[in-house]
């Protein structure tokens, strides 16, 4: 009988960061026969791993592998937002908000009931309408160049009156972060909507806010996207039934990667939820 080969994909991605030294030495210490992987270039022409061409879904950098160069690439972190520190951020929030169907489940099988999800994107909107009869000010921090601006344009079509004081794309160098602290504080912003994606907004937001003089910094992921235009929101039917992510995932086939962690986020779940009925 032939043996099946194990081949740890992406290393061991379901225990360890993707593609990283740990996520490989994991799937050793695991038997696999084999890894997959994947390569890129660098703008120096310097070979690095990486599973897409870009590195804002698995880092806290932002960009093209191929735009940047490897120096630039070795500055950011490819796997803390998987740790414990990840979580006392999140913990360190002044507010925290079910934005996925998901987290409301898990709240019940956890017996820490959420009565519902409060997507980033819908409490963005109340907000948008509180402020536009209002005198509080707003800036738009994120998206691909020259989305904030078209969202900005958008926004104020359909809010007249609001306030909308500055505009800034989310592609950014480390060196340059404190020059986009300084350009929103200069702005005179009471709110900034942060649109990163996760957890990239999170961990901006956490390392800028004592330097940030705004009353509120929100991350509302890719919200920017619909506001502008460039993304359409889930029909209210997928949303009211908590399938916008299916919705999501046929407009956006390359989420695909990223719906493989629902399955390992729903086994952890039901683990520690039969925990808690053994204790």
């Amino acid at each position: 009988m032939k043996k099946t080969l194990v081949i740890g994909h992406r290393g061991t991605a379901h225990l360890g960061p993707q593609n990283t030294k740990a996520a490989f030495l994991i799937a050793k210490d695991c038997k696999a026969d084999g890894i997959e992987t994947d390569l890129q270039l660098t703008l120096d022409n310097k070979i690095v791993i990486n599973h897409n061409w870009f590195i804002d879904d698995n880092s806290n950098g932002s960009g093209a592998v191929c735009s940047l160069t490897y120096d630039e690439l070795s500055k950011y972190d490819y796997g803390a937002y998987k740790d414990e520190k990840f979580c006392k951020l999140l913990n360190n929030a002044d507010l925290l908000t079910a934005d996925g169907i998901g987290v409301v489940h898990a709240s019940k099988i956890l017996k820490k009931p959420i009565s519902e999800r409060a997507a980033g994107y819908d409490i963005a909107r109340q907000v948008l309408q509180k402020m536009n009869y209002t005198n509080h000010k707003l800036f738009l921090f994120g998206g691909k160049p020259g989305v904030a601006e078209e969202a900005k344009k958008k926004l104020l079509e359909e809010y007249t009156d609001l306030n909308i004081v500055g505009t800034r794309n989310g592609y950014f160098k480390p060196e340059e972060e404190a020059e986009i602290v300084e350009e929103i504080n200069n702005s005179g912003a009471d709110i900034v909507f942060v649109c990163l994606g996760a957890p990239k907004q999170e961990q901006w937001i956490e390392r800028n806010r004592d330097a940030l003089k705004v009353r509120v910094a929100m991350g509302i992921g890719g919200s920017l996207d619909v506001f502008a235009g460039k993304v359409e929101r889930a029909p209210e039917i997928f949303c009211k039934t908590g399938m916008e992510w299916f919705y999501r995932l046929c407009k956006e086939p390359w989420r695909i990667g990223r719906m493989m962690e629902l399955p390992k986020f729903a086994a952890t779940v039901i683990a520690k939820g039969k925990k808690y009925k053994q204790d």
